[in-house]
C-alpha cells in the first residue's frame, strides 16, 4: 500500500513539475514573441493603393529621423519612445507631435517603422510600452512627460514643441484610448485632432472598462474601420449578448450623427481590410489627416475638403461621410 501511494506522489509530482515547466516554457514563449517586430521595414508597400495621393502619403516624407528611448518609473508604460525629424537638433523651430495609442497587447517597440514613417513627415510622434491603453492613462501621463521635456534646458526637445498642433491616434483597443484620452482628462484640451482606426465600438468598450462618450469630441475627428467581418459581422451593436465585431459600420454612424454638428469629421470604410489590416491600410490618409491639421498642408487637406475629394474618388474606400 506503501509503495503505491509512494508511486501516486511521484507521479503528481513529475505531473506538477511538467506542467510548471510548460507554464515557464510558454511564458518566454509569449514574451520573446511580444518583442519581435510587427512591421517591416518597407510595410507601407505591401498594399495596394488606387490614389497616388494615398501611396504618397502612406510612404516616407522627406525628413530624416532620430528616435530616443527614455526608461518610464511607472511599471506599464516602462518606456518614452519618441521619434522626431533629426534636423530638430540643430534648428528653433517648433514642431507639431502626435501621440500613437497602442492596440492590444502590442508595445511601440512591436511597430517601430510606422512611427519612423510618420516622422519623417515633419513631426515628433511619441509612444510608450503600455500593451493595455484603453483608458487613456497612460497615454495621457505620456503627453505630460513629453511636454515636460520641451521645458527642460538640458532635454533636445526644449523648446522644440508646438503645443498649438498635437495630435492623438489609436487603433482598435488603442481607439478607445485615444477617445478618452482626448475627453476625460486634465490635459485633453492639448489635443487639435484625432484619428481612430476601428476604435472598439462604444457598448464593446464599456464592457472592458474603457468606455468612452464620443459626443465629447469637439476637435476635428477622422474615423476609420475595415469592411472585413472582424470589423463588422452584422450583428447589433446592442446586444449585449453577442460580439458586432470590432469596430461596425453601425458603431462609426453612430459616434459620429451623436457628436455636435460644428465638429469637422469624416468616417470611411477600407474595402475588404480586416481588423488587423487597418494600421496598413488606413496609414495614407491618417498621415494626410494629421499633416492638414497640424502642418498646415493644404495639399493633404485636398483628401477629405472640397467636391471631388481624394478619398471620394479612392475604389478602395466605402461609406464615407463628411462634414
Amino acid at each position: 500500500m506503501k509503495k503505491l501511494v509512494k508511486g501516486i506522489l511521484i507521479a503528481v509530482g513529475v505531473i506538477v513539475l511538467a506542467v510548471v515547466v510548460l507554464l515557464v516554457v510558454l511564458f518566454v514563449m509569449n514574451y520573446i514573441d511580444s518583442q519581435k517586430p510587427l512591421l517591416n521595414d518597407d510595410y507601407y508597400t505591401w498594399v495596394e493603393y488606387d490614389s497616388k495621393t494615398e501611396e504618397k502619403d502612406a510612404y516616407p516624407g522627406s525628413y530624416e529621423v532620430s528616435d530616443d528611448t527614455i526608461k518610464a518609473g511607472d511599471k506599464t508604460i516602462k518606456e518614452y519612445r519618441i521619434w522626431y525629424p533629426a534636423e530638430l537638433k540643430d534648428k528653433s523651430e517648433k514642431y507639431p507631435l502626435i501621440m500613437v495609442v497602442n492596440a492590444s497587447n502590442t508595445a511601440a517597440l512591436n511597430y517601430e517603422p510606422f512611427f519612423k514613417r510618420l516622422a519623417s513627415w515633419g513631426v515628433i510622434v511619441v509612444g510608450n510600452q503600455d500593451r493595455q491603453t484603453g483608458t487613456g492613462k497612460t497615454a495621457s501621463e505620456t503627453l505630460d512627460y513629453v511636454l515636460s521635456l520641451g521645458k527642460k534646458s538640458d532635454s533636445v526637445f526644449c523648446n522644440k514643441i508646438d503645443e498649438e498642433n498635437i495630435g492623438i491616434i489609436g487603433y482598435s483597443q488603442g481607439g478607445a484610448g485615444a477617445l478618452r484620452a482626448a475627453t476625460e482628462f486634465d490635459n485633453s484640451n492639448k489635443y487639435k485632432t484625432i484619428f481612430t482606426g476601428s476604435a472598439a465600438y462604444p457598448l464593446l468598450a464599456k464592457n472592458m472598462g474603457w468606455g468612452y462618450d464620443a459626443a465629447k469630441i469637439k476637435i476635428p475627428y477622422f474615423m476609420a474601420a475595415g469592411t472585413g467581418t472582424s470589423d463588422d459581422n452584422g450583428k447589433s451593436i446592442d446586444n449585449p449578448d453577442e460580439l458586432a465585431g470590432i469596430c461596425p459600420l453601425e458603431a462609426l454612424k453612430f459616434c459620429y450623427d451623436n457628436m455636435s454638428a460644428d465638429v469637422i469629421k469624416v468616417r470611411a470604410r477600407a474595402t475588404g481590410a480586416e481588423h488587423g489590416e487597418m494600421l496598413n491600410r488606413s496609414d495614407g490618409y491618417m498621415t494626410a489627416w494629421m499633416l492638414y491639421w497640424l502642418s498646415g498642408d493644404e495639399e493633404a487637406g485636398k483628401v477629405f475638403f472640397g467636391e471631388n475629394t481624394d478619398i471620394l474618388t479612392n475604389s478602395k474606400w466605402k461609406d464615407i461621410e463628411k462634414k
